[in-house]
């Protein structure tokens, strides 16, 4: 499961000062997107709830260039993902990021559950 917030440009037209609301200094992070991870005990003892998450933050690495700056990615994993390979769980993870990128309006389209066995 993925949870993915993207930030709102804000309306030019809508701005009622010139000033920003926070300070923009070079230490400023905001802009960079992150990512965070919830493996719970359902997904299994301590040893397999850290290899899924080692698996999933290498996958999400590779991805997270490609959301756009600022956004925030959280991946939850269910139990099914202590038995997954690592492809199964890639393959996942972007039929995920994939609904999670659609707009609000096309939630009919969007795939339930675990994609079919390949």
């Amino acid at each position: 499961m993925v949870h993915l917030t993207v930030p709102v440009v804000p309306d030019n037209a809508t701005t009622t000062s010139p000033e920003p609301a926070r300070p923009t200094d070079a230490e400023d992070t905001s802009a960079s997107s992150r990512a965070g991870f919830v493996v719970s005990k359902a997904v299994g003892p301590a040893v397999v709830r850290n290899r899924v998450r080692r698996r999933l933050r290498h996958l999400v690495r590779e991805r997270l260039a490609g959301l756009p700056a600022g956004s925030t990615l959280v991946v939850r994993a269910l139990p099914a993902a202590a038995d997954a390979s690592y492809a199964r769980l890639a393959a996942d993870l972007d039929a995920a990021l994939v609904a999670a990128r659609a707009p609000a309006g096309d939630a009919g389209d969007r795939p339930r559950g675990r994609l079919p066995a390949p």
